[in-house]
């Protein structure tokens, strides 16, 4: 983890950023530390909300890290505009934004307290190497 500029490696063949006309879309960031998952599972079966929390915002501070990491200085203004929240859980588990909240209280504490974006919170059944959530976002750079 890091909100620096340094991106986390690929887990695949991706970019972990991209920015165009100054706008920078992230993919989709894993709660990896140093390239490890923190924490696997099911949300609602073998993954609690408060795990999920934190591990959506570590995904969240990974995802500043790669918005730093194509960021022309790597310093600047930050805003971002959307998140997407992906958390794979069980049918049954409606919480989504209790998980997600941990997204956006990382986007503030790294960010600022105005930088809170438009977001969604997307249940799924898994998600890669059995990560418990899956964080993108659209930030504007400048």
């Amino acid at each position: 983890m890091s909100t620096d500029r340094c991106a986390p490696p690929p887990q695949g063949d991706y970019a972990p950023a991209v920015l165009h006309a100054g706008i920078v879309h992230t993919a989709g960031m894993t709660p990896r530390r140093n390239g490890v998952l923190d924490v696997v599972g099911t949300v609602g079966a073998d993954v609690d909300v408060e795990t999920a929390y934190r591990a959506a915002g570590l995904a969240a501070r990974n995802a500043v890290a790669a918005v730093r990491s194509v960021q022309p200085g790597g310093t600047g203004d930050v805003r971002c505009l959307q998140m997407t929240v992906y958390v794979a859980c069980t049918a049954d588990f409606t919480s989504l934004t209790a998980v997600a909240d941990g997204a956006t209280a990382a986007l503030t504490e790294v960010l600022g307290p105005g930088n809170i974006p438009a977001r969604s919170a997307i249940g799924v059944a898994s998600l890669p190497s059995g990560a418990p959530v899956e964080v993108q976002l659209v930030a504007a750079v400048g």
